[in-house]
């Protein structure tokens, strides 16, 4: 028996280099786009995104720290540089008052208004342009299992906080 570590095979190795580097490119291009456009970070881009696409315009603090995978205090930062910024705005949540909603604001969705073009734009450009119609449907098909996969055991954000003595 072997104790040697498990490996990738050169078709799996290749796979992830490519995809590794296939996400920073777009990543670098996108946080360009919006910072230019809308000063907005990648994160805050997405916060503005998923509450914009909710139809109350509003989110739980942890659900959108589940939904863009970043860290609570991570999303309580961007979320307090948008609410200075009069993009959302925070209050605690009626159901629980341990809980904040985020909401997006009439300038929120401006300047989304603003961004989305051009994020459109880089997003198609630099993604979609080399692919025929049929080589983005295998791209989906190939991409949500994994992420399926990869959010069957919740990232940190989501996972229950665990109870302090005297809570």
């Amino acid at each position: 028996m072997s104790d040697a570590p498990p490996s990738l095979d050169p078709v799996q190795l290749g796979a992830y280099f490519d995809l590794i580097e296939v996400t920073s490119l777009l990543r670098h291009a996108v946080e360009q786009q919006l910072r230019e456009a809308g000063d907005l970070s990648y994160v805050q881009f997405q916060l503005l995104a998923r509450l914009g696409d909710s139809p109350s315009g509003s989110h739980r603090m942890t659900d959108l720290a589940d939904g863009v995978v970043y860290s609570r205090s991570g999303l309580t930062y961007q979320a307090g540089l948008l609410e200075k910024a009069g993009l959302v705005t925070r209050v605690p949540s009626p159901d629980d008052e341990r809980s904040i909603t985020v909401t997006i604001t009439d300038a929120g969705r401006e300047r989304l208004a603003d961004v989305l073009p051009g994020h459109i734009g880089v997003v198609s450009s630099l993604l979609f342009a080399p692919l025929s119609r049929e080589d983005v449907k295998t791209l989906a098909g190939l991409l949500a299992p994994v992420r399926d996969h990869m959010r069957s055991t919740p990232p940190r954000s989501a996972a229950p906080r665990r109870r302090t003595r005297g809570s």
